[in-house]
């Protein structure tokens, strides 16, 4: 049964003492005044309110019958319900004759008040159980899953709607943010309104996971439709906010685990492109897809194997120039003048350090699949 605790004694006074000139009080089910006018009463018990909340009716205490009475001043009191059951009453304090005309209207007020703080504490629990939901999908296992449809079914969330993950992180340099959520509560609300069926969740104080439809076109995952609706929510964020935010855009994958892959793709690609693209707002798997599916083999023993002629130039080159060398011969897909301008050095000394790294690596950067294995193990070891 709902209990009236302070806050709601609170608001029922400090919004029912706005309506008439007499002191107002309001009583738990156990007639302790809980929220008054007169402070020094807080916390005593009302054996008017005892009488009303334990008969169920209106008590007039007039001066005879106050004298009479512990704690008791003349006034009306009347019980206060919800859902039929009696929680507490309210008290105005005056001649009984007067305050009459008074009592239904603010026991109806403070009914409503009652009401109003039961149904934002039940949506307060639901959103905190969505919110806890949606952290353990996004790293559920296949063990977990059974689990977690049952509980999807008692949130009303449609596990079968095919989703994307994004994510949202504030910029390191807003460091007074990162002691306060408002600003991310402000853009969960930009994310919200207009509903767009999205299911987000706070995962730290800097950072926000949405899961979002995935078929903005009804038919099909389409990267760009996502990319221009960040766009769109990049520009509607208040100027006065003054945000620097990171927004990655995870894969859409099917399948019951498909939402926990679409976050992994989510915090890598978000990880990746703040390493590469410090600057920028936005990063897309699409754009990142390669380091981010490799990402997964940088402990792995098949990364350690596919990516030994790479470790090796790692060992020998105490300076990095080999590796920074070779990072230019790929950008520049093997050509020599390009590759030597970037680096401002002769093309003598660049086929001097490629044959370094040849003879390093035992690799022939000629063959194709001798690069490709050099060019994936500097994928695998990019730094963490």
């Amino acid at each position: 049964m709902l209990q009236i605790d302070t806050d709601i004694a609170s608001k029922i006074v400090d919004r029912t003492m706005k309506i008439i000139g007499h002191n107002i009080n309001v009583m738990n089910a156990q007639a302790v005044i809980l929220g008054s006018g007169e402070k020094h009463r807080i916390g005593t018990i009302h054996e008017g309110a005892l009488l009303a909340i334990s008969q169920n009716r209106n008590v007039e205490i007039n001066h005879t019958i106050a004298a009479n009475l512990q704690g008791v001043k003349p006034g009306l009191n009347l019980p206060l319900h919800y859902q039929g059951q009696v929680v507490g009453a309210i008290g105005i304090t005056g001649e009984p004759d007067t305050l009459s005309h008074y009592g239904e209207l603010l026991k109806m007020t403070a009914e409503m008040i009652v009401e109003q703080a039961n149904l934002q504490e039940q949506l307060q629990w639901q959103n905190r159980q969505k919110e806890e939901f949606i952290s353990q999908l996004i790293l559920a296992s296949e063990a977990e899953l059974p689990s977690l449809k049952q509980w999807a079914l008692q949130l009303g969330i449609d596990l079968s709607m095919p989703r994307v993950a994004a994510i949202i992180e504030l910029d390191g340099h807003n460091a007074a943010f990162q002691q306060d959520n408002q600003a991310l509560k402000q853009v969960m609300y930009l994310l919200q309104n207009p509903m767009r069926d999205n299911l987000i969740a706070m995962t730290s104080l800097t950072q926000l996971v949405i899961l979002k439809p995935a078929f903005l076109d009804g038919k099909q995952f389409n990267p760009e439709l996502e990319s221009q609706r960040i766009d769109k929510l990049l520009k509607r964020l208040p100027a006065n906010m003054q945000l620097r935010l990171h927004i990655s855009l995870g894969h859409y994958f099917s399948g019951d685990l498909g939402i926990t892959y679409s976050y992994r793709t989510a915090k890598e690609t978000l990880d990746i492109g703040k390493k590469y693209h410090p600057e920028k707002s936005k990063y897309l798997y699409q754009d990142y897809s390669l380091p981010v599916l490799l990402s997964g083999l940088r402990h792995h023993w098949r990364g350690n194997a596919l990516a030994a002629p790479y470790q090796k130039l790692i060992e020998a080159d105490n300076n990095q120039q080999l590796q920074k060398t070779l990072a230019a011969y790929l950008q520049h897909m093997g050509d020599l003048q390009a590759c030597a301008n970037s680096l401002f050095i002769h093309r003598n000394t660049l086929r001097y350090r490629l044959d370094k790294i040849q003879n390093v690596t035992n690799i022939d950067l000629h063959n194709f699949n001798g690069l490709l294995s050099l060019y994936l193990g500097q994928l695998i070891h990019q730094p963490e």
